[in-house]
């Protein structure tokens, strides 16, 4: 079988079958074709031609960019992480060949994704926050938005693709009451509801009720998104992106600041607060609590670096 066709029917498999959000199908698309144009670039057309050496010498072509197989344009080279995830596309896509009938042995078995170094996530410090969180207008209705948006963000810990996904629908309760909550679907449209706090309620009733009708009314056709964009359509993450960034540099943060920064700094800021990793592991979204756990690292770098600085025989 032609290699183009198996990723194809690969593709499908994923959508159809295993009900992959159409995120992580982009990101298996786009590492599987340039997968297929290196294999073509070496002359390997069909499954039974690939070998264990062609699929290590993709994650070394990824490492290394510089020119590009088959006279293509350069490309920079990615980083240990982008390249781990495209081997683990590989290897996905491989496997599924056996399974399928499609090939009769799997090249990709033998090889692993680059070890990557350990990364704490970035928190940013409460007054950062603050500042961060106090940034956009209020008096506009983009401004609101944003607001409810960034409250929402820390408040709740979710993923950037969890909030633009939101439907207003999805506010459960009354925003006035403490029992207010956030349905949230994450990884494999998993459902878990998170409580909102009284900052980002009342961000999200403001935004309800004067920011979102006039955002609405400029649709075409109005659709039950939360967060909408300037032409009444629903918020994509490029944008929402671009938001976060945009407030940061009005709150003078000098540091790199996305959205997922601050889920980041939910969890560090629970923790530090006392609160159980077991609950932070399921306000997250996390399946298994070992994901969780690299934040009780951060806080331990935390505690280290106060007491280096205010004990007077800690250096």
């Amino acid at each position: 079988m032609l290699v183009p066709d198996a990723v194809a029917v690969y593709l499908d498999h994923l959508t159809v079958e295993r009900g992959a959000s159409p995120n992580t199908v982009a990101s298996y698309r786009r590492d599987l074709a340039r997968y297929g144009e290196y294999l073509a670039g070496v002359g390997v057309a069909t499954l039974a031609a690939v070998t264990p050496e062609h699929v290590a010498g993709f994650a070394g072509h990824l490492r290394a960019g510089g020119a590009a197989v088959a006279g293509g344009a350069g490309r920079p080279g990615l980083a240990a992480s982008s390249v781990a995830r495209a081997v683990v596309a590989v290897r996905s896509f491989h496997a599924f060949t056996v399974l399928d009938g499609s090939a009769s042995d799997d090249p990709a078995a033998g090889v692993s994704p680059p070890k990557q170094p350990r990364r704490l996530p970035h928190a940013l410090p409460l007054d950062a926050v603050q500042r961060l969180l106090e940034a956009p207008d209020r008096t506009t209705a983009s401004g609101l938005r944003d607001a409810a948006l960034l409250e929402l963000l820390y408040g709740t810990g979710a993923r950037i693709s969890e909030a633009v996904g939101l439907d207003v629908d999805d506010v459960t309760g009354r925003l006035d009451d403490e029992d207010a909550g956030l349905r949230l679907f994450g990884k494999g449209r998993k459902e878990r509801v998170v409580p909102l706090g009284s900052y980002a309620r009342a961000a999200l009733g403001a935004y309800l009720v004067r920011g979102r009708p006039e955002l609405s009314a400029r649709a075409r056709r109005p659709g039950p998104g939360l967060f909408l964009n300037a032409r009444g359509g629903r918020l994509s993450r490029q944008s929402a992106w671009q938001a976060v960034q945009t407030h940061a540099r009005t709150a003078g943060i000098a540091a790199e600041v996305g959205p997922h920064t601050l889920r980041h700094s939910f969890a560090t800021h629970l923790l530090d607060g006392g609160a159980d990793i077991r609950v932070v592991q399921e306000l997250l979204g996390h399946a298994s609590v070992t994901t969780t756990q690299v934040y009780t690292l951060v806080t331990v770098e935390h505690l280290r670096e106060v007491f280096l600085t205010a004990h007077p025989r800690a250096r």
